[in-house]
């Protein structure tokens, strides 16, 4: 058995309000950078676990996510990678 870390992204849907989102758009464009269109905040989180391979961890942490890390009515999550840790 091995340690894996591995990187998972969790962003809010596509369609939904995300009002972090918009108040860091609004800032932006205060500051100047009035080309930016749109931002979504969401979160990084880094799981280090111990699996036989890297699939296996993957599967792991895509079942946490779906359980727990990500909330499946408002986010998606998309797993980054998964390396020996």
């Amino acid at each position: 058995m091995s340690k894996f870390r591995i990187a998972v992204h969790i962003t809010p849907r596509k369609g939904l309000l995300d009002p972090q989102g918009n108040a860091v758009r609004d800032a932006l464009r205060t500051l100047g950078f009035n080309s930016v269109k749109d931002v979504h905040v969401g979160r990084y989180i880094i799981v280090e676990t111990d699996a036989y391979d890297a699939l296996t961890a993957e599967d792991a942490v895509s079942d946490m996510c779906a359980k727990l890390l990500a909330n499946p009515v408002t986010e998606d999550f998309e797993i980054e990678s998964a390396v020996p840790a």
